[in-house]
């Protein structure tokens, strides 16, 4: 499979999400549309190495297809990271990204015909949102679809209002969020026993996975000791 060419993005809005999140819409100029399936991500080449493989930074498409030449990213600042640092304190509204993409095996296969739990940490639900809002969108036949979304406490909770809309909007779809961290009105924890208890009629289903590598390892290994088979979970990993 030949790579795709690098082009030139526009940064045309920027928004603060949560107090170290923000969520950055880039447009395509060079295209009338810009075309992926959800789930898929690109690759953005930044400033910050001489060499290209240490630029490079690849994020999920957190936006659905729309027909339109913009997508969007959302990214939380690792203070550590030369990439999000750049990205916080360099790029503004007006600002040019090289970028690739988009690319990525990270989908939904239809037909949906098990029931499905999109379970994920932190920016982990981009993917999980763009597929939820084109299954609306597009109205694609399927069955339960949860999603799992763990994380510290409330103030770091993702896209909440536009979840919580989405369980009244598309027939099927569950928001379970759970923190880790703080009591709320909600579930407590992390992810973990919420789907192991969901699981309990080992229902057919399919697991896709985003996050930190170690919630996806243990993920993996109990959904395995639940009775489900390997080719049952999918799973991107962040960072």
């Amino acid at each position: 499979m030949a790579l795709l060419p690098w082009r030139k993005g526009r940064v045309i809005r920027i928004e603060n999400e949560t107090a170290v999140t923000k969520r950055y819409w880039i447009e395509v100029p060079e295209l009338t549309s810009f075309d992926f399936i959800p789930g898929q991500f690109v690759t953005l080449d930044l400033p910050i190495h001489e060499k290209a493989n240490k630029r490079w930074r690849s994020y999920s498409i957190a936006s659905w297809p729309d027909g339109s030449n913009v997508f969007e990213l959302i990214i939380v600042l690792d203070k550590q990271g030369a990439g999000t640092n750049y990205i916080f304190h360099e790029v503004i509204v007006g600002s040019e990204l090289s970028f690739r993409g988009a690319q990525g095996v990270f989908t939904l296969k239809e037909p949906l015909d098990k029931d499905i739990y999109l379970i994920c940490t932190g920016t982990g639900i981009a993917p999980f949102r763009s597929m939820a809002q084109h299954i609306k969108n597009k109205n694609i036949p399927h069955k339960n679809i949860t999603l799992i979304f763990g994380c510290r406490t409330k103030d770091t909770l993702l896209y909440y209002d536009e979840m919580k809309k989405l369980e009244q909007d598309l027939p099927g779809f569950s928001y379970m969020p759970t923190l880790s961290r703080e009591a709320w009105e909600g579930p407590t924890g992390y992810v973990h026993p919420i789907y192991e208890e969901l699981c309990t009629d080992k229902n057919p289903a399919v697991f896709m996975l985003c996050g930190w590598r170690g919630m996806i390892d243990e993920a993996k290994q109990r959904i395995l000791d639940m009775g489900y088979d390997a080719k049952d979970i999918h799973a991107e990993i962040y960072g």
